[in-house]
């Protein structure tokens, strides 16, 4: 069975900006996009600076790709995979995301 944390409401994300949020322990950076209104949720921590800002991230995209720039040293990365467009080596873990009842939620895993 799959567990889905309650987040906040669609309506508090800002579009195109991010929001932090704890899941089950862990720090998530959330964004709403406003192109096409969809929420993605990325690890919040930075694996280059190993800081918690990826919230803070610049949104854009990269050749169609949806990505968040880090804040720190800008490397991207795609909000669909998690994976750095700047280096094959790294990626962030990306947590699936629904919409329920106008309530953004996050699946934290298995109940």
């Amino acid at each position: 069975m799959t567990r889905w944390t309650r987040i906040c409401a669609v309506e508090a994300l800002v579009p195109d900006r991010g929001a932090a949020a704890l899941v089950e322990g862990r720090q998530v950076a959330i964004f709403r996009l406003s192109d096409s209104g969809m929420i993605h949720a990325v690890d919040h921590l930075d694996p280059f600076s190993r800081a918690n800002v990826m919230a803070r991230g610049l949104v854009g995209s990269r050749q169609g790709i949806p990505t968040v720039a880090s804040p720190m040293h800008k490397q991207s990365f795609d909000l669909l995979t998690g994976q750095c467009l700047d280096d094959p080596d790294v990626a962030l873990a990306v947590w699936p995301t629904r919409v329920n009842d106008g309530w953004v939620e996050i699946c934290s895993g298995a109940a």
